[in-house]
């Protein structure tokens, strides 16, 4: 894996659609775009297509597993994305601040499993959030 470009959108999908533009014009080459959310996955294939690059050619990934997102990946736009378990995330909190109210010791960080959501399975995640 080589990183070509790093630069944040600032979880926005307009500012992901403006600094995709950006790299295309400026005649970036790449193979996949990663982001740190669908936001800004959902704004990268926006200017991707706006340029008429074929969405078959580059992989695209989120994270959040939002509603556009998921839509996006029935469309067969978005190739991956994780789903974040609001629900799971709120009962591992409180876990961990009834562990440490008890005086048990807890780990410096409580991870919560993410789900990855693909084509084969985002129906499965369709009513989830």
């Amino acid at each position: 894996l080589e990183i070509v470009e790093e630069q944040t959108a600032n979880w926005d999908r307009t500012q992901g659609a403006d600094l995709m533009t950006n790299w295309l014009s400026s005649g970036i080459e790449f193979d996949a775009v990663i982001s740190n959310n669908d936001e800004m996955a959902i704004g990268a294939i926006q200017a991707l297509k706006a340029a008429g690059k074929d969405m078959s050619k580059v992989v695209v990934g989120g994270v959040d597993a939002t509603q556009d997102a998921l839509a996006a990946m029935q469309a067969g736009d978005l190739d991956v994305t994780v789903f974040q378990d609001a629900a799971g995330q709120g009962k591992g909190s409180l876990d961990a601040a009834l562990k440490l109210a008890k005086g048990e010791k807890i780990e410096k960080k409580v991870y919560i499993p993410f789900q990855l959501v693909t084509p084969d399975n985002v129906k499965d995640f369709v009513t989830k959030n």
